[in-house]
């Protein structure tokens, strides 16, 4: 009985937590990770994006829309991606980094693993 309780509530919290998500990400009360606890793949991202063109993958660098509304909310364009290589994925994977602000020394970056599913900002 005490295990039902247990698994509803964490079901409970876990439903909140997903539909509540977007607020919190508006209000900027996004989760934090330390830049030298990211895989080493990101750490490599974030030396790459701060040097500048060219990047590894087409697509890094382009405008991210934030069309999700987990990243504060900022005019059109202020945000870029970029490509975390996943070893052995044949594609881009789900792994990015996006940064806000100029190219090269942006004024935060965030981390994402899920493919903009959840977000942490970079703590540097």
């Amino acid at each position: 009985m005490m295990f039902l309780r247990v698994a509803a509530l964490a079901a409970a919290a876990a439903f909140a937590a997903a539909v509540y998500a977007p607020a919190a990400y508006a209000r900027g009360d996004v989760p934090v990770v330390e830049a030298a606890a990211l895989p080493r793949e990101a750490r490599d991202a974030l030396d790459n994006i701060r040097r500048g063109p060219p990047f590894p993958y087409e697509r890094d660098g382009i405008a991210f829309g934030n069309r999700e509304g987990r990243l504060p909310a900022r005019p059109r364009g202020y945000y870029r991606e970029y490509t975390v290589r996943t070893p052995g994925a044949k594609t881009r994977g789900a792994r990015r980094i996006v940064c806000g602000g100029p190219p090269r020394a942006p004024d935060a970056c965030w981390y994402t693993g899920d493919h903009y599913a959840s977000f942490r900002r970079i703590l540097e």
